[in-house]
């Protein structure tokens, strides 16, 4: 019995197509930042917000290429979203992650990482940082002192 080439093809081009409608699901964003040698500088920050407003499930958060010259922390704190933001002056739990080069280095670093929600698609992020002696902008800081 001989297999049919057409048949393998056309089977093979049907699990491409499904895994290309897979991956139209996530979502991609590259950014670049700048850090002050040794400080924390906040690089992303994670609501638990649905689409209509309501708090849901913390979201996960997954290192997939760790700094090479520093270090990467999630922090879980409260803020009260902006009032352009999607569902406006909300105070929500909410994740931040931080990276922290290590002291005295100077140069690039990068990380990346995928966050997924419970109600939206996984993100891929991708984050390269210039690390140099130049303080970063100061993160806003949360009632009760909690630095996010």
């Amino acid at each position: 019995m001989t297999s049919n080439p057409g048949l393998a093809g056309a089977t093979a081009a049907l699990c491409l197509f499904a895994l290309g409608e897979a991956a139209l699901a996530q979502t991609s964003v590259y950014r670049s930042v700048n850090a002050a040698s040794g400080k924390s500088v906040r690089v992303r920050v994670v609501t638990n917000l649905k689409k209509d407003c309501t708090v849901g499930a913390p979201a996960s958060i997954r290192v997939v290429t760790p700094p090479k010259n520093g270090s990467l922390v999630v922090k879980n704190g409260k803020l009260k979203t902006p009032a352009d933001y999607r569902c406006p002056n909300v105070e929500t739990p909410v994740q931040a992650v931080f990276y922290q080069s290590n002291p005295k280095y100077t140069g690039s670093d990068e990380v990346a990482f995928e966050v997924k929600t419970a109600e939206g698609p996984t993100q891929s992020i991708s984050i390269k940082i210039h690390v140099g002696d130049k303080p970063a902008a100061a993160a806003p800081k949360e009632k009760d002192g909690v630095d996010l």
